[in-house]
């Protein structure tokens, strides 16, 4: 209910907009009035552009090899299509240093296949970046047992202090 009186008062408000004020008190002066809103021009659409041609058997090849040795980064992909037959394979190095390799086919008979292979002792890059990308800890570490602390000392309360008979005029203190 709460939400209809809402939109009910946002309505009166917007509807009210540039409406004379109902009254103002004398010390305010005479209201003032906004200008009316001007037009704006009407907006201007981009011509449509043609859609592109349907492609009944589309075909594409590509692939990619990244081998930085700075970061340590090694990966590759290639995938060929050939109308609704798509085959590729990737693989990367994972951070324990192995190679993972995924060989996959997909077409309308048989769906999504892939084939997962990981291959251990793979080759990675020299430098500083070759690092695993964690370091092993010591064990840590336990101190004796922490001693028991007293109680807490609170300080005495605080003297409350007379207002400045300046702003007791004023209503600042009630």
């Amino acid at each position: 209910m709460a939400f209809k009186f809402t939109i009910l008062a946002a309505l009166i408000a917007v509807s009210s907009a540039g409406v004379l004020p109902a009254a103002y008190p004398a010390h305010y002066g005479a209201p003032v009035y906004a200008a009316p809103i001007a037009k704006v021009a009407a907006p201007v659409y981009a011509k449509a552009v043609a859609p592109e041609p349907y492609d009944a058997h589309p075909q594409y090849n590509f692939n990619y090899d990244v081998h930085d040795a700075h970061t340590g980064d090694v990966k590759s992909q290639q995938e060929v299509r050939d109308g609704d037959v798509v085959k590729g394979a990737y693989s990367f190095i994972e951070s324990d240093g192995s190679r993972r390799v995924v060989e996959y086919t997909s077409d309308p008979e048989h769906g999504f296949n892939a084939v997962v292979q990981r291959q251990e002792g793979a080759a990675h890059p020299t430098g500083p970046a070759a690092a695993p990308a964690y370091a092993k800890v010591a064990a840590p570490i336990y101190s004796a047992p922490i001693a028991k602390v007293a109680a807490p000392v609170y300080a005495a309360p605080v003297a409350k202090v007379a207002a400045y008979p300046g702003y007791a005029s004023h209503g600042y203190y009630h």
